[in-house]
Parts: structure tokens; C-alpha cells; sequence
């Protein structure tokens, strides 16, 4: 290990301080072990995965440490099967583990105020809810939706909808009507849970209009629950609409429901729980079903393994309802922590609005998009300079791999003493594959671990292991939160296509990541969008740090075009100036200058073209391959859907510049 690069290392009583230290501890009693580090420990968790998965299962006493008896029954991928005979019930492990009088969750609406509920307050409303829900006709197998922000109702009536044994799945009001429909239209929802506009920043958006063709789109004459937002009238009517009740009328259905109303259905391992929609940037969004066995079992061992969260901990982790990180939020109240939720726009005063609500509200883990942070840092931000940020332990970054100035930032301006977690995975598993673990060092630029239970190789061009040089990311051996399948697929066979085709038996994710021999990993990007000349591989992340290092450069995109004929095709850069300055010619030269000397001559664009923006996805990951696409000739609406993405607007250069080259 280079000591040089090393930020955090674990403190000399980790065994005794942290979660994964009593499970070590708790695994060693019960004949396990011992285990001479994290490595053994992963090395045992991905060899014996029906030990690993049981013992998560008793040391968090899910269902009350009831279950039937094997953890794994069949390796089979896809098919795996988990906790044969086993039932249980996300909503009941929701509030297994904390005391009901404890702060469950603190909800900040720009624009409103606060709310605050403990876990019993909490369970009390969700109780109400779902006497609503039923009256609405809603029961075990039928979906409810959320067109709705990141607020305390959405939570109710995701745990609400499954208490009952209902399905969940939601987009924030920011989607259009297209997007929206695109999504919440494919599970045909019995109720739709909407509010009529929302506040960003300072601005109000009214949504009445779009609810009304949105609910006309989904063609299920669904009954729709209307939640107020300050500022925006309620519409009297919703066209289309089965019933149109407020939030309000929901709850009071049956008064005086108090915490121990709450109903919580015991189901297979393997019921569905919620749909995840992938981003769209690649065809229609595919409707991903995830299992309330799976995500109980793997968002439990993520939170309280790795990010060391339990009872007395604030959890924060800026999303919409959207992101897939939503629900892995959602999900700290499975470890009895108190969760933040935030629905605004993350850019209020000068980027500092999380900041300041951080040092506020005493948040223990502070987690967002790794170009946010890279942002703060590009924009001068020293948030533990201007906030006091000593009760942050913990700090994750996903969306977008975290190069190693901003692992650097973080230390320095954030906390000088938090884990940080740059984790990747996703909305395919719900969860991460990578990420960090309180016992092992944080580097600069690298992910510390492959989480426990995840057994992520990397595979060369022979379909081989490799180490220190990339390859594709590939899962060998089953998870509990692979998807139980995708909607409205009876046979699997789109499942299968998108993670099993290229190799059957074998999950193949998408990314490439280099391992090295100690664990630690380096994801450079997506696969698909690898620049690859003249034989000579790079993942687009080591050219963007290189790039956007530079005080010029605020944002950059590149894509390879190949060449049919075997040539070593086009390279073309995009660079977004930062803050005032002007790319003139001679920075794009030394610009070019720095890629040939730092990366590969082969690697110097052959066009560097000035933007104002770069497209993003909701998440905030760049879309190579659509903009790729779209300079080879492809039509934008073939290959992303304008609601995919933060500023369809930013796609208009590239749409351009296709043009001008007759493509």
C-alpha cells in the first residue's frame, strides 16, 4: 500500500466501535473464523454464501430471527433462490430495531417547514394510510405510485403500500408527462399519490395540467391521492381519475389508528416490494422488480456493515424519488437510524444549502453525487471552514466515479476524520458492489473493498480474471438483491438479455473496473463507452480527471467514434469553461499537450468543441453512448428520452454538430 495516498485508516478499537466489529466478533462465537482481516472475511462471505447470508439474517434477528432453513437454496443465475419457506415484511423490519419514541425521520420541503416524526409517529401514519389505501381498493399484489418529491408522504405511502403487500414504485414531479407515463404507466398502478407542482429552490412549478395527461397516459383510470404543496392549488378534479382524494381525507378514513395498527403482511422472500426504473438513456426504461427479502437483507448488511449506521445516527443522502438511492435512504430506518430527507434544489446559496443543513440537524453520514462534491470543490466551497461538520463520521459519494482531488476535497474541507465511501453499484441490485468498510484505509482515488457478500471480478478480453489493468465488471455468484425480475417479462427473457447474454450464468454489469491484488478497485466508467485506439483501452473517468483538474475546465464529455474499416476512428472532446474564463485556443492546446504526456498520444482528441453544459441523467452520470449515437446519425428520440435527463436543452451542440457533419 502507498502510505502517501492513505486519508483515513481504521482507528486502534474498530472491533470494539464499529457494527462490523461485533459481527466479526458475534460470527467467531458461532464457530466461524477467525478472520485475519477484511480480505478473509470477504473471501469467506463470497465462498459460503449461505453462511454469510444466514448469519446476516440471525446476528439483525430479521422476522425476529425467525427463518425456515437454508439461506440459498439454488446458485442458479438468473434463479437464484433465497430463504426458501422464509416470510417476513420490509414495514415490520422498519421499525424492529429502534425504540418507538426515537426520531425516525426529519423531512425538509424548500419552502415549508420541518417535519419531525418518531417511529412511532411514523407507524401511527403509515397505519392511517393504509386504512385509506384499502378503502381505495388497494390489497396484496396491486401497485401504488408516487408522482411525488422527496417528503415524508412519499415514505408513508411506500411503507404503507408495503405493510400490505402492495408494490411501490415513484418519480419525482420534475418528470414530464412522457417520462412519467414512460415509468408509472408500465405497472398499472391502482392509486396514484401526486402532488400538483412542487417548489425547487425558489421557484414554484406548477404541474396540474401535466397530472391530468399523466393519469390520462397510465390508462388504468387510477384513484389519485393529491398531497398539498404550499403555493400550488389543489385541482378540484383529476381527468381520468377513478377517485381523487386528498392526503388528508387518506388518513382519516379510520380515525384513531395508533402505532400498533400497523399492518405488516408476512410474504415470500421473494414478493415484490418496489419497481426501479433504469435511467432510459439506452431505450425504454426497463421496470425492475425488487424482492422485500433481497433489499432487507442487503440494504442491512450495506448500512450497518459498511457504513457503520445504527439507533442515535442521522442519515442523509441527497436524492429524488427517482434515484435508486431513495429507497437505500429509505432503508436506514431498517438499521433504527434517523433518516434525512430533502426536497429542494441542492444548488440554493451558492451550493451550501446541504452544508449548512448538515451542521444544522448534526447529520452522522452525509451522502450525495460524487459531481456535486466535485462541483463544490471546482466552485472554492470549504464547508467544515464555514460549518461546523464535526458530527459527520461518514461521507459516500456515488453517481460517478470520485477521482482523487475529490477524495483530497473531501478530506480537507469537509472531514478531516469521516469515512468516505465512493461506492458503486446499482439500480439493477439497489445496493453497491464497491464501496468502503471501517476496517480498512481510505486512499485517494480508489474504493477500498468489494462488499461483503458481492463476489465482483474483473474479467480481460479472455474472458479471464485480471488484476491492475481494467476489465469488465462481472458478479460470479448470486446476490440477494438481483432483481426478481423485470414487469410484465413471464418468461425472464428481457432479464436475462440485459445482465446474462453476453455471459450465461454470469452477471455482467456494464462498468470497467480494475482490482488490485489487495481488493481496492478503480471503476473508469462504463464499458460501453470505453475509448479504444489502436488498441489501447481507457476508460473515459482517467481522462476526465485529467481534464477537468484544470481551474479552465468545469465539465467535459469524450467519445470515441470507431472506425468501420478498422482505423483508429474520431476522438472528440467536449469542455465546458469553468467559472470565468474563456478556452482560447492555446489552453485547448496544452490541454492536448497534457493528455499526450499524462495518458497516451492516442488519446489526443481529434476535436475538442466548447459547450455550455454537459446532458446528465437525473443521477448525474454523463451520457456517452447517447451522445455517441446521436453523432453517428441517430435520431435523439431513439436513443433518450428527454425526462432522463436534468437539461434535455444541453443536447442541442451535439444535435448540432451531427448535423454539420452530415451525420
Amino acid at each position: 500500500m502507498d502510505r502517501s495516498d492513505v486519508l483515513w485508516s481504521p482507528p486502534a478499537d474498530v472491533l470494539d466501535t464499529s457494527a462490523i466489529g461485533r459481527f466479526v466478533r458475534w460470527l467467531e462465537t458461532r464457530g466461524h473464523g477467525p478472520f485475519a482481516g477484511y480480505h478473509q472475511l470477504w473471501s469467506w462471505s463470497v465462498d459460503d454464501l449461505d453462511g454469510f447470508w444466514g448469519a446476516v439474517w440471525d446476528h439483525f434477528a430479521v422476522d425476529g430471527g425467525r427463518r425456515a432453513g437454508r439461506a440459498l437454496e439454488s446458485e442458479t443465475m438468473p434463479g437464484a433462490r433465497w430463504f426458501p419457506g422464509s416470510t417476513l415484511n420490509y414495514a415490520a423490519e422498519a421499525f424492529r430495531r429502534a425504540d418507538g419514541g426515537a426520531e425516525a425521520v426529519i423531512s425538509r420541503v424548500q419552502g415549508e417547514p420541518d417535519r419531525r416524526l418518531t417511529f412511532d409517529d411514523l407507524a401511527a401514519e403509515v397505519a392511517r394510510c393504509q386504512a385509506g389505501l384499502r378503502s381505495l381498493g388497494v390489497g396484496r399484489g396491486d401497485a401504488v405510485v408516487g408522482y411525488v418529491g422527496n417528503r415524508v408522504e412519499a415514505l408513508v405511502a411506500f411503507l404503507a403500500a408495503a405493510g400490505l403487500g402492495a408494490v411501490w414504485a415513484s418519480c419525482p414531479p420534475e418528470f414530464g408527462v412522457t417520462g412519467a407515463v414512460a415509468r408509472l404507466g408500465q405497472v398499472e398502478p391502482k392509486v396514484v399519490v401526486a402532488t400538483a407542482g412542487y417548489r425547487y429552490g425558489a421557484k414554484l412549478i406548477d404541474r396540474r395540467d401535466d397530472l391530468d395527461r399523466i393519469v390520462d397516459g397510465i390508462g388504468t383510470r387510477p384513484s389519485v391521492v393529491l398531497v398539498d404543496v404550499p403555493g400550488i392549488e389543489r385541482p378540484s378534479s383529476v381527468s381520468s381519475a377513478g377517485a381523487v382524494v386528498s392526503w388528508s381525507d387518506l388518513l382519516s378514513v379510520v380515525p384513531g389508528l395508533g402505532p400498533s395498527d400497523l399492518v405488516a403482511e408476512p410474504v415470500p422472500f421473494d414478493h415484490p416490494l418496489y419497481v426501479l426504473f433504469s435511467s432510459g438513456t439506452t431505450g425504454p426504461p426497463k421496470a425492475i422488480v425488487h424482492g422485500h427479502g433481497g433489499i432487507v437483507v442487503e440494504h442491512i448488511k450495506a448500512l450497518a456493515l459498511h457504513l457503520d449506521l445504527g439507533p442515535g445516527d442521522r442519515f442523509f443522502w441527497f436524492s429524488t424519488t427517482g434515484w435508486m438511492m431513495w429507497n437505500f435512504l429509505v432503508s436506514g430506518l431498517l438499521v433504527g437510524s434517523t433518516i434525512v430527507l430533502f426536497d429542494g434544489d441542492p444548488g440554493s446559496d451558492d451550493l451550501d444549502v446541504l452544508w449548512a443543513m448538515a451542521a444544522e440537524l448534526g447529520i452522522s453520514f452525509f451522502g450525495t453525487s460524487a459531481p456535486f462534491l466535485l462541483t463544490c470543490r471546482d466552485r472554492g466551497l470549504d464547508p467544515s471552514g464555514t460549518h461546523d461538520l464535526t458530527s459527520v463520521r461518514g461521507v459516500g459519494s456515488t453517481g460517478a466515479p470520485l477521482p482523487a482531488e475529490g477524495f483530497r476535497w473531501v478530506y480537507e474541507h469537509v472531514s478531516p476524520t469521516g469515512l468516505l465511501s465512493s461506492i458503486s453499484g446499482g439500480t439493477d441490485v439497489c445496493t453497491a458492489f464497491l464501496g468502503a468498510v471501517p476496517l480498512l484505509a481510505v486512499r485517494a482515488g480508489r474504493i477500498p473493498c468489494r462488499l461483503l457478500g458481492c463476489a465482483v471480478e474483473s474479467l480481460g478480453t479472455d474472458g479471464e480474471p485480471v488484476r491492475d489493468e481494467p476489465g469488465e465488471l462481472v458478479v460470479t455468484r448470486p446476490m440477494p438483491s438481483m432483481p426478481v425480475g423485470f414487469w410484465n417479462d413471464p418468461d425472464g427473457s428481457r432479464y436475462r438479455a440485459a445482465y446474462f447474454e453476453e455471459r450465461p450464468g454470469i452477471w455482467t454489469h456494464g462498468d470497467w473496473i480494475s482490482i488490485a491484488d489487495d481488493g481496492s478497485s478503480v471503476i473508469s466508467g462504463r464499458s460501453d463507452a470505453t475509448l479504444n485506439r489502436g488498441g489501447v483501452r481507457l476508460g473515459t473517468a482517467e481522462l476526465y480527471s485529467l481534464v477537468e483538474d484544470r481551474a479552465e475546465v468545469e465539465d467535459s464529455l469524450v467519445v470515441h467514434l470507431e472506425d468501420p474499416a478498422g482505423g483508429p476512428g474520431e476522438l472528440i472532446l467536449f469542455v465546458v469553461p469553468g467559472p470565468g474564463h474563456e478556452l482560447t485556443d492555446d489552453d485547448i492546446a496544452l490541454l492536448k499537450a497534457d493528455i499526450r504526456a499524462d495518458l497516451s498520444p492516442r488519446h489526443v482528441p481529434d476535436e475538442v468543441h466548447v459547450v455550455g453544459g454537459i446532458p446528465r441523467t437525473r443521477s448525474g452520470k454523463k451520457i456517452e453512448v447517447p451522445v455517441k449515437r446521436i453523432l453517428l446519425g441517430a435520431a435523439t428520440s431513439d436513443v433518450v428520452g428527454p425526462d432522463a435527463l436534468t437539461d434535455a436543452s444541453l443536447l442541442a451542440p451535439f444535435e448540432d454538430l451531427a448535423r454539420r457533419r452530415g451525420t
